[in-house]
């Protein structure tokens, strides 16, 4: 029974992980779907191809080509390291020792050589991305919604990465000398280590029992980290490694420029262009939608999980000419506004059995001001700028759409500009017959 002690444990802590993250997950999907419901489920192999292109393969981020290939360096790497998973979960459920490894024959002395590569190429380009966070002065890393909380998480990462690379090199190097210096742990010879192996020498001057401990120990805080890692996503900016492709695939695939129209004032325009429409022939009990957005309540779904999928970059502020000229505006704080205002909101619902007690706050003016939202140029540099198909200038727009139609709120020159155009036809203030007294100075 003493020898199956591990394996329960490990078990244990796995299904107890997978258990926190499916709770988070479900809370993310719960927050989610407080929004406005949109049809985003046409053109499916268009939306198919999108979402590989962007989220899978990472085509936008090579923009920026340094940068960009460290960034895919990470990812690979994050990816093909935890096809190694697979087998650590199976050995540690089943106490085998690469269980894999009789199955793949040769081809798995090249997968674990591989993966060596990329856990070396990964601390590489891990101690790159942290020199320019913390020794570098980039801008984009400096503004003021990346101090506290966002700054240190990017560090948090970056260290949990690191760790988790030299657990992994540990774990094999130590294996490796096993399998060549102490048969009486009956660990079978196979894989290939083409980085570890340089770790041989520290281990010769161990005894067999101590490098014994070194690797299982190695093994277990890898596994453990790796199960903490994707509870910590919940927390994180580094949610996106998830919600990138749900993402993509579900974005906008109309022209970026195209603004979208309210139903309920497009009838309104209809009836007043045609003099025999029937006023009273819609149902005047049915409730009048609410014109913008003043809360995350306003916003649709895709909206919301854009917020949750920020990897807060900064791209887009970099890029925003708002931003550039020293106005307030941020498109990043505006994403982290929105899903610091949303994770407020699932916080009150949980602590209220499943109910929304109004807390007395709104995602405008609580979170988001108004001088933000009215120094946007609706340019759309942020949307294009971002590696993951983000869209800031919506949620920016449905706001304004609110200040403008529900609280008649807009800065005085848009004001005058609107009563022009009502009174005289033309945004600037001349009179109609006045127009073309221009042709007489001529």
């Amino acid at each position: 029974m003493i020898s199956f002690i591990p394996n329960i444990v490990f078990v244990l802590i796995f299904l107890f992980a997978i258990f926190w993250f499916s709770k988070n997950v479900k809370k993310i999907y719960r927050n989610i779907n407080l929004g406005i419901s949109i049809d985003r489920n046409d053109n499916k192999k268009l939306r198919t191809i999108q979402m590989l292109k962007i989220a899978f393969g990472q085509s936008k981020m090579i923009d920026k080509p340094i940068v960009g290939l460290l960034h895919i360096v990470v990812y690979v790497g994050f990816l093909v390291i935890n096809i190694e998973l697979l087998e650590i979960i199976v050995d540690g459920a089943l106490g085998t020792h690469r269980v894999f490894a009789p199955f793949l024959g040769s081809f798995y002395n090249f997968l674990i050589g591989f993966f060596e590569i990329f856990a070396l190429l990964v601390i590489i380009s891990v101690i790159v991305f942290w020199i320019r966070r913390n020794v570098i002065n980039i801008k984009r890393f400096l503004s003021s919604e990346m101090k506290g909380w966002p700054k240190n998480d990017g560090n948090i990462i970056l260290y949990v990465e690191l760790i988790l690379m030299f657990l992994f090199l540990t774990m094999n190097g130590a294996d490796l000398w096993i399998q060549n210096n102490a048969p009486e742990f009956n660990y079978i010879n196979a894989g290939s280590f083409p980085v570890s192996q340089y770790l041989l020498p520290i281990f010769d001057t161990f005894s067999s029992n101590t490098v014994f401990f070194i690797e299982r120990t190695a093994w277990w805080l890898h596994i453990i980290g790796i199960l903490c890692f994707l509870n910590y996503l919940y927390y994180s900016k580094h949610l996106h490694i998830i919600l990138a492709f749900p993402n993509t695939y579900f974005s906008n695939l109309n022209a970026k420029g195209k603004f979208s129209n309210l139903k309920s004032v497009t009838n309104e325009v209809k009836m007043m262009l045609d003099p025999s429409a029937d006023p009273y022939a819609n149902n005047s009990n049915e409730e009048i939608p609410k014109f913008g957005a003043s809360d995350v309540f306003d916003l649709n779904k895709f909206q919301l999980l854009n917020a949750y999928t920020c990897t807060e970059c900064g791209r887009c502020t970099s890029e925003c000419p708002a931003n550039l000229t020293g106005k307030k505006l941020s498109p990043r704080k505006i994403m982290m506004d929105t899903r610091d205002r949303l994770e407020d909101v699932g916080k009150i619902i949980d602590n209220n059995n499943g109910k929304f007690i109004s807390d007395g706050k709104e995602l405008l003016n609580d979170y988001i001001t108004k001088e933000e939202l009215w120094a946007c140029t609706s340019c759309n540099a942020c949307t294009e700028a971002c590696p993951i198909g983000i869209d800031p200038l919506s949620i920016i727009m449905d706001m304004r759409r609110y200040l403008v139609m529900e609280k008649s709120d807009a800065p005085s020159e848009l004001n005058n500009m609107m009563s022009n155009i009502e009174n005289n036809g033309a945004p600037w203030p001349f009179n109609q017959m006045d127009k073309l007294n221009w042709k007489n100075e001529i």
